[in-house]
């Protein structure tokens, strides 16, 4: 089994609430008829509007959402791409390597419902004065381990790009996507696992930076948020 992610932009008249619909239903039914497993869809849609302070974006257009699922084998995912060009404007696909430094048991939703929370998803590139492997032990080796103990995620999935699926797509590496409770978006002291502790706050805080400044170029980093749903098992 394969992980794919696309990175979807909705046809332009379309709300997202409409597309996110299309998504978890009829398309989604299709998609698994595909032979897509695990289906699962982050879409920027009026429940995430209160975080939308916190986006980090280089793109001249915001993504509508994150479309990912898994498939026996990335070679016969036409028939998903081609569900994917009936109801897209453009989308962007990724074989990836997938790991799971925290797996969500705290905020569940029965398939097809929205998962309690906020979903982050960050773009990665490769600074240019880093050689891969030393980037790669930066990132999953040196700061993962400073993602847990800093911040109140409920879900951390690394997903490492093996290579671009689509003509264009961005020059990422890799896709990482964090789940937060709704309130971490909006209190600091929530987000950094801080209590009440300014002191803890600052700790974390600076930690946090540091160390995300020795593999990440932030001028280059795309940060979005979105709403989950787990559309398919």
């Amino acid at each position: 089994m394969e992980k794919l992610v696309y990175v979807v932009w909705k046809q332009p008249g379309v709300s997202v609430e409409a597309f996110r619909d299309d998504w978890i239903g009829p398309r989604a039914d299709s998609l698994a008829k595909c032979g897509a497993h695990r289906i699962v869809l982050d879409v920027a849609d009026a429940d995430v509007a209160y975080a939308k302070a916190s986006v980090m974006s280089t793109l001249e257009t915001p993504m509508s959402g994150v479309l990912s699922f898994w498939l026996d084998t990335h070679l016969e995912r036409e028939s998903a791409e081609a569900l994917l060009r009936e109801s897209c404007t453009r989308f962007a696909g990724y074989l990836v390597l997938e790991s799971v430094p925290i797996v969500n048991t705290t905020h569940r939703a029965p398939v097809g419902e929205r998962t309690p929370g906020t979903i982050t998803i960050g773009f990665l590139q490769q600074p240019a004065h880093l050689a891969y492997d030393e980037w790669l032990e930066r990132w999953q080796g040196q700061h993962t381990r400073v993602g847990v103990e800093t911040q109140c995620t409920f879900l951390y999935v690394q997903n490492a790009v093996v290579r671009p699926l689509t003509p264009e797509a961005p020059p990422w590496v890799a896709i990482v996507e964090e789940g937060f409770p709704r309130e971490a978006l909006l209190d600091q002291k929530i987000f950094y696992a801080a209590g009440d502790s300014d002191e803890v706050l600052n700790a974390n805080r600076t930690r946090m930076i540091e160390s995300c400044r020795r593999f990440i170029e932030f001028d280059k980093l795309d940060s979005h948020v979105f709403s989950q749903y787990r559309v398919r098992d």
